[in-house]
């Protein structure tokens, strides 16, 4: 039984709902982190923001957030965005709604339409999501804090989260085959 069944037969508790309270808190902290987050320069004329290497948590924790609740997910993110209006402002609200929706409809589809394992789909859904997610994002951080938008960023932005999906497929796999 899924976690996400055991919470529908009325057995919810916090241990069952862990990576949706998570992903609930990571999105308004790393988009409140584009605030503020320094640029580094790597070599010059490629300047990134340091918080791009960690965003792909949230697309793998939004993952195991979908497992959790199903596609209440879209109300977690809800939850998410309106934290990010409180604490970083509402444009960057917006820039995050628009990429995270665009990201959520690539994994709701790889999620309700697929029958892959678990891991096949992470990685997957990564794979096309983060591409979107950040150019999308970071085009909307363009207009709330300059140099957002560049290719550094896109980079870095993309390979943090196929990095931490690579991560995340490979426990997951792991698991995976001990239960075979």
């Amino acid at each position: 039984m899924s976690t996400y069944e055991e919470s529908k037969n009325g057995k919810t508790s916090l241990r069952l709902v862990k990576y949706t309270i998570l992903y609930v808190l990571l999105i308004p902290f790393i988009n409140w982190s584009f605030t503020w987050a320094p640029m580094w320069e790597v070599l010059p004329g490629w300047a990134f923001n340091p918080v791009t290497i960690v965003t792909g948590l949230v697309l793998v924790v939004r993952d195991f957030a979908q497992r959790e609740i199903g596609h209440e997910v879209l109300i977690a993110m809800a939850v998410a965005l309106i934290l990010t209006a409180l604490a970083a402002g509402p444009e960057l609200a917006v820039a995050s709604g628009a990429a995270f929706a665009i990201s959520e409809m690539v994994d709701w589809a790889m999620f309700t339409f697929t029958q892959y394992r678990l891991s096949t789909r992470i990685l997957l859904s990564s794979a096309l999501a983060a591409p979107l997610d950040t150019t999308l994002f970071l085009y909307g951080a363009s207009m709330i804090r300059d140099g957002q938008l560049t290719i550094p960023n896109i980079t870095m932005s993309i390979l943090g989260k196929m990095l931490g999906a690579i991560v995340i497929w490979w426990f997951v796999k792991q698991r995976e085959a001990k239960d075979l």
